[in-house]
This record gives C-alpha cells, structure tokens and sequence, in this order.
C-alpha cells in the first residue's frame, strides 16, 4: 500500500512571469478559464467556495461558475442552504479554482450580494426540466428521512408546475466582487509562481508575487 507520505509530483508544465500575465487580474483568470476548457478537463467550471458562520467557523463546498464579467463571478444556489445562510450573516467569501491537469490554482476574494430577480430568473429558465423541479424538491442542506423523501417531492412538484415551474423565491444568484486574486504555477522544487493582484485606495490593481 502507498503511504501518503510517499506520494509527490514535480510540477514543470509552464511558468507565470509578470512580463506574460496580464495587469488585470479578470483578464488573466479569462485566459486560463478558456485554457481549461479547451483542454477539455472534467469540470473545468468546478470552484470550491469558503464561507464563514456566525461563530467564525469556515465551511466549503464545491460549486459551478456560472458567469464572468467586470461586476464578479456568478454561481446559483439554494438562499436556505448552509451557505446561503452563512452569506447572509457574512457576506464575504473565497473561492478557488483547482485544474490539475494544468498544475494551476487560482484563488478569489471578496464581498458577495444576491444577483437581481431578473438574474435569477433568466437563468432558471435555462436549466433543464428535472434540475428546476430539483431546486423545489430539496430543501437544501436540512436533515430529511429518506431520499424517498427527496422522490416523492419530485414526483409532486412535477405534477403541479408540469413543463413549466418557475424560480423558487429560496433559490437564486450570488456574485462575489473580488478585491483580491491569486494565479498559482505549480514550478519545479516546489519553486512555485504566484502571483497576487490586490486592489489599493484608488482601487487600481497591485500585482505583486509571493514567494510559494
């Protein structure tokens, strides 16, 4: 059996220098977001949010990115689930990024507020048919019986809204407004490349690298 300890990789598939990033920090994530999917990684949107409770306690949870643009990074969710509750009485988070193939991480923080109704109404409509009756049929992060519980909710709110349910008014989008980022190169020797952007007074973008 492997030990754990026993268990290394040497990272050497690129380099992040300052001359080849970008100073904007979003137009330095689009890249490597577009790099991921194109290289065609198993859940390239996949991002581990952290929040925090009311007794300072984190928790994370790996959610999809949904959006990109100048205001945040959009993800949506259950308004009653841990982490809702935990953005409501905190509403400051982390998020990370973690493509392994690409020895890459990327790390985001911020202040994060609902997305408007219209938002969130969008995209419930574009889900598919079974994903909207779920967000009716699960009371996200509660203790249930059973998932017969979970099926025969299903069952029965298919029957009421048929082809067309709409948005739970539990259920919705959140948008983390980063003010700081972190672009992470796994390097040989464990020499790694990072490099943080952070916003000053004039909230202009500070570049500068940590040492790994």
């Amino acid at each position: 059996m492997t030990q754990l300890s026993d268990l290394r990789k040497s990272y050497e598939r690129a380099e992040l220098s300052e001359e080849a990033s970008h100073a904007d920090p979003g137009e330095q994530f689009a890249k490597w977001l577009a790099e991921a999917i194109a290289a065609q990684l198993p859940e390239p949107n996949a991002m581990t949010l952290a929040t925090v409770d009311s007794r300072m306690r984190p928790s994370t949870r790996v959610v999809l990115i949904k959006g990109f643009d100048a205001q945040g990074i959009t993800w949506f969710t259950n308004y009653d689930s841990r982490k809702g509750r935990e953005l409501a009485a905190n509403p400051w988070a982390a998020l990370q990024f973690h493509w392994v193939e690409l020895e890459r991480v990327v790390r985001i923080e911020g202040r994060v507020d609902k997305v408007s109704e219209a938002e969130s109404d969008a995209y419930f409509a574009s889900r598919p048919l079974d994903s909207r009756i779920g967000a009716w049929a699960s009371p996200q992060s509660q203790v249930i019986s059973s998932r017969a519980l979970l099926i025969a909710n299903a069952a029965r709110y298919g029957s009421r809204f048929l082809l067309h349910p709409p948005r739970p008014p539990h259920w919705g989008g959140y948008r983390l407004q980063p003010d700081s980022w972190e672009f992470w190169q796994g390097r040989k020797s464990r020499l790694h490349d990072r490099l943080r952007y952070r916003l000053d007074g004039d909230q202009q973008w500070i570049r500068e690298r940590l040492a790994p």
